[in-house]
């Protein structure tokens, strides 16, 4: 009996070091997984690849009805990016991304260079700094934005520095733009190049907090533009613009609003006294919808003329008071049919605009995005013999991820138009204007390697 007793403890301590010996090497492995170091080094190489089909009914020069030309655009655009990123640790990184667009069966289109860039940063301090060709994406994007969806997705060559910590950030924005070398022409600048502006400079202010339900930024910008004035060529004129977005989030509630504030002097030396003022009211009680509602308020020059003849016609004002969103994505804001900010009025004339919209968006299974709204559009100025409406806009699109890379998109606009939109923005008379769209995006990660220095014996 003493001999089984024996045999029994002598399993039950061989089991008990076989589990010790299983949980010990699993925290060993565990602590081992956990304190594993950040690779010193990592590369990737990754794609962008966007295919748009677009057709548009109406919306064209009265004159060309007139014609009896064909009132339909139908084509179909790319966008083909190569995305080569290099990280050292976390305080380097490099990323160059050469890019072509254009339309399928066009003679040219456009080969350039869409990023180039090299940033480094201070881990302890939160000092950065970022030169080079980037994107430049600030609060809701209605002034300084990424707007892919021109297939362009201008860029900017600027250098960026700044902190960021503790809740706040502090962004230094500086850029300089030539042509050429310019040796014979001097140091003129013209809107032919990558940005309209010669020069540049901002300063931004963000200050939130992960538990805080406000957040609030400030921005201010000076631009630089070469005179456009033709006895006065090798001038600049120098703009400026203050202003400030404020966010409330609640709960289920997030409210937006923006206000922004134009002066100095435009490109033809015209003193700039221009401002706009938006508000925006998001309601989501769950992840499967939210609603809504919005006014947007971009103010506009009073000093318009209708010829007798039906034609339009400018006078001579002293100021400017049309206010211009700048670099901002306007695709988001403005209704999706462009033809405010992206697609200018007759002339360049700028009567301001007046946006109140509402809508919805729905997520019906895991995957599906689905998008409604409606606009209201009318101009923000008195014009002779002009009414204010411009014109009631519809707008749906929904989007579907196959895969973590794949996703396909539609969407389909209809405006009704008034008469002061044939005239202001030149559509055609019967004020119907159609567009539908259907997009292919893939984004795969070609390739990807992590590896550390070779340590010195």
């Amino acid at each position: 009996m003493h001999d089984f007793y024996h045999r029994i403890n002598r399993w039950i301590l061989t089991v008990f070091a076989i589990l010790a010996t299983v949980v010990l090497q699993a925290q060993i492995e565990i602590i081992d997984y956990e304190i594993q170091p950040t690779p010193d080094n990592e590369f990737t190489i990754d794609a962008k690849l966007n295919t748009r089909g677009e057709i548009r009914v109406g919306g064209f020069d009265p004159e060309e009805e007139e014609e009896g030309k064909n009132l339909k655009a139908q084509f179909i655009m790319g966008q083909y990016r190569i995305n080569l990123g290099y990280k050292r640790s976390d305080w380097f990184e490099v990323k160059l991304s050469p890019q072509f667009s254009g339309i399928w069966g066009q003679a040219g289109g456009t080969l350039s260079l869409a990023e180039g860039w090299f940033s480094m940063k201070h881990k302890k301090t939160g000092l950065f700094a970022k030169i080079g060709r980037q994107v430049l994406e600030y609060d809701d994007e209605r002034i300084l934005g990424y707007d892919d969806w021109t297939m362009t997705a201008p860029t900017h060559d600027v250098l960026k520095f700044g902190f960021e910590g503790y809740g706040h950030k502090v962004h230094a924005l500086l850029a300089y733009n030539q042509n050429s070398e310019n040796i014979a022409a001097g140091t003129t600048y013209y809107s032919g190049g990558i940005q309209p502006y010669k020069t540049m400079q901002t300063l931004w202010y963000h200050y939130t907090t992960p538990k805080s339900i406000f957040e609030f930024s400030l921005l201010g910008m000076n631009i630089g533009m070469q005179s456009r004035k033709t006895d006065d060529p090798d001038s600049m004129y120098y703009q400026q613009l203050v202003g400030s977005y404020m966010v409330l989030k609640p709960s289920i509630v997030r409210l937006e609003g923006a206000f922004y504030y134009q002066m100095g002097k435009e490109e033809h030396g015209i003193p700039l006294d221009a401002f706009m003022g938006s508000v925006k009211l998001q309601v989501k009680p769950s992840d499967i919808y939210s609603l809504f509602v919005g006014y947007d308020y971009l103010s506009g020059d009073k000093y318009f003329a209708v010829p007798s003849h039906g034609g339009l016609g400018l006078v001579f004002h002293d100021k400017v008071r049309g206010f211009c969103p700048l670099f901002g994505s306007h695709h988001e804001f403005y209704g999706a049919m462009d033809f405010f900010f992206i697609d200018s009025y007759v002339n360049n004339f700028t009567p301001g605009l007046q946006n109140l919209y509402a809508g919805a968006k729905v997520n019906p299974v895991n995957g599906l995005n689905v998008n409604a709204a409606y606009h209201f559009f009318a101009i923000a100025t008195d014009l002779p013999k002009m009414k204010k409406p411009l014109g009631h806009e519809v707008e749906v699109s929904l989007s579907y991820t196959f895969a973590k890379f794949v996703r396909v998109g539609a969407g389909y606009s209809f405006m009704s138009g008034t008469e002061t939109m044939e005239k202001l923005q030149r559509v055609s008379e019967n004020r119907q204007l159609h567009w539908g769209w259907v997009m292919l995006s893939v984004t795969p990660t070609i390739f990807t390697h992590a590896w550390n220095d070779k340590k010195k014996q």
